[in-house]
């Protein structure tokens, strides 16, 4: 077990004030979560920048609460600093106590609202949105509580309306209470362990344990928005599509809160503008003649090509006229499994791509622009045509590039460390069925998304994975019928009890990494002898879903050394010859551990993070880089029926 975080508590009850009260709640909360988006009847005010900051220390981490710190501006409760929004507040500060603090932060921002947001005519609805906080949430405004949510990497909001309404010109006062703590029944798991030994440490001294390996970062690390709708809005819409040569069927249903009485229009544009289908109601089908369909990067010329939903609700409100519109970009692609392969748009799909961390320097997991398109430059020039998002949902806005340049997803959630026996109990389960619920409300009509998985090497050998991944995987499916569900395991083939239960098997290994270190002679009959136990057990296809080896950027070695890039090069090129050996059978993918160096705990093992990036944690490209792209670009020429200019390799977006 890792452990990450340190400090002195009066005892664990006291460090956890209020932490986690909604963990039995069986379902998410109810309504949708539309991405906030300006429309004709609809505003956005960004809250991003500086914030008010402040840890709290106090023994028992509760000092926020006994002294109610949300009633009065931040600054009148002791010193605060500022903190940028979004960014983890790790490696913000000189504060090595900040560094690695467990238990509750406060943020604090004061904005003044537009005037004809507070016209106390109820026919404006004003919602406080979060793109998410790590990991438990208490939002007040003005005081007033608005919304709790546990979990860090899925986004909530609250209706602030009568909060704020009928008090122009006062400041909207939003403070935030934000606990990074684990239990055994938070997703990622995790445990606080008292060190009670007084020769050894000062008393009240606990860690934070987990069992995943990258930094458990903390902070409001996704944008804060406040936006508008009509008091009777748009809610919900989901969007599933069929297709063949000729004809796409785009089946959709909406649902309309705060009236019964209203209709709804529907336009499908594509990417000129023009309407190519038309409906109304609230639940129909679209017919789009001879369709663009949404392909993968570098399997069509035209990747990534989305319509334009526009939605339209009008509704009689106190003898006006409400309109709401809301407009959502659609893809067109159909996708099937069979026991060899993984189809789009009936086409076999071979995933060579990456597993990602959101994760960089002084930031940490906070959503940065510039690094996001960078990465994205940087994956197309690789010529990866997928990734996975490791080991949590990634930014909203992430996901939207995904759609936009037609990288395909596996979207995880963050079911990574799944270790102890108590954590598959019903507590654990009701919680990850609700994170489930969240995540595919928020990723649903997303064309990028082409697979859920539910976890990440978890204890699936233990008996009660077997009932436990069942569950989760059924719920999954019952959400959304349209995609394959998986989980990546990395436990013994004969032993994983929830492997029955996936649609694909996606597995991680390390030969000649974690065990026969240095030994790459191994590479070839262990990864051959995994591939063909896991097929002859279950006939269902396979993704290599890890593999790699740690490399120091100008580290060099010949014969190859472990740790060197050469090392790191000679690993991938054994895995590869396998790769290409199975791939013209029932393998269906490759995804290198990992895009680039990321944070972890420190530890003996670990120099400054985990080094197995073909990146460094700054994107700079190790000799890997090149040999992977080499191998991309190669796989991509012969699969696709591209252009030349478009199937050349020195293609660089």
């Amino acid at each position: 077990a890792a452990a990450s975080g340190s400090g002195m508590a009066g005892s664990c009850h006291l460090l956890l004030p209020l932490l986690l009260l909604a963990l039995g709640r069986a379902a998410a909360p109810p309504g949708g979560m539309l991405y906030p988006r300006e429309t004709p009847s609809r505003e956005r005010k960004e809250l991003g920048g500086l914030w008010s900051f402040r840890a709290d220390f106090s023994p028992g981490r509760d000092a926020g609460f006994v002294q109610r710190w949300y009633r009065q501006p931040l600054r009148q409760t002791g010193p605060v600093i500022d903190m940028p929004v979004p960014a983890s507040f790790n490696d913000i500060t000189q504060d090595p106590s900040l560094e690695n603090y467990i238990g509750w932060v406060w943020y604090e921002k004061e904005v003044l609202l537009p005037p004809r947001w507070l016209q106390d005519d109820l026919s404006t609805r004003v919602v406080l949105r979060f793109g998410s906080a790590h990991y438990y949430s208490i939002v007040w405004v003005n005081g007033v509580q608005v919304v709790e949510h546990e979990g860090g990497h899925l986004p909530f909001e609250a209706d602030i309306s009568s909060i704020i309404q009928g008090s122009p010109g006062i400041p909207c006062r939003i403070t935030v209470a934000l606990n990074n703590t684990l239990t055994p029944h938070t997703l990622p798991p995790g445990s606080i362990q008292y060190m009670n030994d007084k020769t050894r440490y000062p008393k009240n001294y606990f860690v934070q344990n987990i069992r995943f390996d990258f930094f458990n970062y903390a902070g409001i690390h996704r944008p804060v928005v406040l936006y508008t709708t009509p008091s009777v809005y748009i809610d919900d819409i989901t969007v599933t599509t069929t297709s063949s040569e000729s004809v796409a069927m785009v089946q959709y249903q909406v649902s309309v809160v705060g009236s019964t009485l209203y209709s709804l229009s529907l336009s499908l544009r594509d990417q000129e503008g023009k309407v190519v289908a038309t409906g109304d109601g609230p639940a129909g089908e679209l017919k789009v003649l001879n369709p663009n369909l949404w392909w993968p990067y570098l399997m069509h010329e035209n990747p990534g090509y989305r319509y334009s939903l526009e939605v339209k609700m009008q509704a009689q409100v106190n003898g006006a006229l409400l309109e709401d519109v809301y407009t959502l970009p659609v893809g067109i692609r159909t996708i099937h499994v069979t026991s060899t392969q993984f189809l789009i748009n009936g086409r076999p799909f071979y995933f060579h791509g990456v597993n990602k961390h959101e994760d960089a320097d002084i930031r940490g997991k906070g959503l940065d622009w510039p690094l996001v398109v960078k990465d994205f430059n940087l994956l197309r020039w690789l010529g990866a045509n997928s990734f996975r998002t490791s080991h949590y949902p990634y930014a909203e806005e992430i996901m939207d590039l995904c759609d936009a340049y037609g990288i395909v997803v596996i979207d995880e959630c963050p079911g990574v460390g799944i270790k102890m026996a108590e954590s598959f109990g019903n507590k654990s389960l009701q919680h990850h069925l609700v994170v489930m619920e969240e995540l595919i409300r928020r990723d649903k009509n997303r064309p990028s998304v082409v697979m859920w998985s539910v976890a990440n090497e978890p204890a699936s050998e233990l008996p009660a994975a077997a009932y436990y991944f069942k569950t989760v995987i059924a719920h999954t499916k019952a959400l959304d019928p349209s995609r394959p569900v998986t989980f990546v395991t990395d436990a013994n083939y004969a032993l994983d009890r929830g492997a029955p239960y996936v649609d694909v098997i996606c597995v991680n290994s390390y030969f000649s990494w974690y065990h026969d270190q240095g030994h790459l002679e191994v590479i070839p009959l262990q990864l051959t002898t995994q591939f063909e136990n896991w097929y002859k057990t279950y006939q269902k296809p396979i993704i290599q879903s890890e593999y790699g080896a740690d490399s120091v950027p100008g580290l060099h070695s010949d014969p190859p050394l472990m740790f060197s890039e050469e090392y790191q090069k000679a690993m991938l090129r054994e895995y590869h010859a396998v790769f290409d050996k199975k791939r013209k059978e029932y393998v269906i993918g490759e995804l290198i551990w990992n895009f680039a160096d990321f944070m972890t705990n420190q530890g003996t093992t670990r120099v400054l993070g985990n080094k197995k990036g073909i990146f460094t944690r700054q994107r700079q490209p190790k000799s890997a880089a090149f040999v992977l792209r080499e191998r991309y670009w190669k796989i991509a020429n012969e699969s696709s029926c591209l252009p030349p200019i478009i199937k050349s390799n020195t293609l660089f977006l």
